[in-house]
């Protein structure tokens, strides 16, 4: 029951650690359709 306590904390820290990775995993990969999207109509404005 003890381990229990001590586990809890810890389970909870890597739970609040892994949605930080994947929120900044979110904003680079929204970060990269804009720069794509970008290029796209830049190339498409130069035909």
């Amino acid at each position: 029951m003890r381990k229990a306590f001590l586990l809890l904390p810890l389970i909870a820290i890597a739970g609040l650690a892994a949605c930080q990775t994947v929120e900044g995993a979110g904003r680079d990969l929204s970060a990269a359709g804009t720069a794509i999207t970008q290029q796209s109509r830049d190339a498409q404005a130069d035909l």
